[in-house]
């Protein structure tokens, strides 16, 4: 029996190692947005459908029947034997304005792979794949200097971005004595992102010109949490969580490349020119961040909780070193990034034989985000709603979330554009009683 259990943790760590050509591969959408273009694009919002159909949060949640990897420290609340796996798809949805334009963009991804299982009663470990950051645009614009077209003709600026950096997660929790709980978690960030600039002539005297940065990337950091959890009253009690996430040097590399297009002035493509740069220790900067959350909750029958996060990008010096910070028309500035959630569930009889709409989760959340990207000195906040239900299946704690996440990123003011989204987020949790002895073989 024991053997049995080994042999399908490793190959559980085998669907995740499967799993990372699927967020690690180029010239692929996992997000999809003009503000991606700055620093390393688009943080992701951690955590499974299950916390983002709660608004985000997870800081403060303790759920036996659901993986949350938002705090360490929640593993530790789970049936000691049970065994889980979550799998969950994210699919965006974003209509773009600026001015009198207009845009709509989809992408559809895998979000994370996780699993989780005990080792001893009161010690749990998990780990999985999960996105880290996402590139993903496309713009062009027709150079307006009448002094240098009125020699070159027409000339078409496009800017285009693809690639992503993803995370391995390896944590665990450990409960030291009733109601208090500790956990930490190593990460190993990698990928690569693409960044293209092209100058297309429309005159044959002229050759067009692309250049850009591939930038190849990873880092090791890691995160610690701790969750208190104590009785108010017969039927109710309160989670007292907190995180803290380190900052970590980035490193890899910074290639540049230069192609001279062909033209009708030569009959063969110019070699590219190629340059090569190792990011420097302490360079390019990660930065730290601290989360807190408070969660009521009453039984097993509904949880209302709220977080705060805060992390400063000022010193990461992504707003300062080529490949980073030199993309688009725009001047981009790392700056404080916070945000502030709050989200609660309810289901009205988990244990109910008579009516299915009964044993349904139902969630609900809000949120208010800002961004480590400042444009034109402009802080990029967004704020959104989010509801969502687990659907039970089969025995256990097994279940299907759906979840949608509705919201809107800048502004229409200045050189901003503001982002409407529907985001969809499918997730699937396996729950597994293991290490049980049979008594007939």
């Amino acid at each position: 029996m024991f053997r049995g259990k080994i042999r399908n943790i490793l190959t559980c760590l085998a669907l995740v190692l499967c799993a990372l050509p699927t967020r690690a591969q180029d010239e692929a959408y996992g997000a999809f947005s003009p503000y991606s273009m700055y620093g390393i694009g688009d943080i992701s919002k951690y955590g499974t459908a299950y916390n983002r159909s709660m608004g985000g949060v997870g800081i403060a949640t303790r759920d036996k029947r659901n993986i949350n990897i938002l705090n360490p420290a929640a593993v530790t609340e789970r049936d000691v034997q049970s065994f889980m796996l979550d799998f969950s798809l994210a699919q965006g949805n974003r209509y773009y304005a600026q001015g009198d334009m207009h845009s709509v963009n989809n992408t559809f991804n895998v979000n994370d792979i996780i699993i989780s299982f005990p080792v001893w009663k009161s010690l749990a470990l998990y780990a999985g794949l999960t996105p880290f950051s996402d590139i993903g645009y496309t713009t062009s614009s027709w150079l307006k200097d009448q002094e240098i077209i009125a020699r070159t003709g027409a000339i078409l600026n496009t800017v285009e971005g693809y690639g992503s950096l993803s995370q391995i997660v390896f944590g665990g929790g450990f409960t030291p004595f009733k109601g208090f709980s500790i956990g930490g978690e190593v990460d190993y960030i990698f990928g690569s992102l693409h960044k293209d600039n092209t100058f297309e002539l429309s005159s044959t005297s002229f050759r067009s010109i692309k250049s850009g940065y591939t930038l190849g990337l990873n880092a090791t950091t890691g995160k610690v949490g701790a969750q208190y959890a104590f009785p108010v009253s017969n039927s109710a009690s309160v989670v007292v969580g907190a995180t803290y996430k380190f900052s970590a040097d980035l490193k890899g590399t910074v290639d540049r490349f230069e192609i001279q297009a062909i033209s009708s002035i030569n009959d063969s493509t110019p070699a590219p020119r190629t340059y090569s740069e190792l990011l420097k220790k302490g360079e390019v900067r990660l930065a730290s961040e601290a989360g807190f959350g408070l969660a009521v909750r009453g039984g097993e029958k509904w949880t209302a909780e709220v977080n705060y996060s805060f992390s400063d990008w000022t010193s990461s010096g992504m707003d300062k070193v080529t490949g980073f910070a030199n993309v688009g028309n725009a001047v981009f500035s790392a700056t404080k990034a916070q945000s502030l959630r709050f989200g609660m569930s309810y289901v009205p009889n988990r244990n109910d034989v008579r009516y299915y709409h009964k044993t349904i989760n139902y969630r609900a959340g809000t949120y208010w985000d800002q961004a480590y990207c400042a444009i034109d000195g402009t802080n990029l906040n967004a704020f959104g709603l989010t509801f969502g239900a687990t659907l039970p299946v089969f025995r256990l704690n097994n279940g299907l979330t759906v979840g949608i996440d509705i919201g809107q990123r800048g502004s229409k003011t200045g050189n901003m554009v503001r982002e409407r989204y529907v985001n969809f987020n499918l997730g699937l949790n396996i729950h597994d009683i293991w290490f049980i002895k049979t008594r007939y073989e």
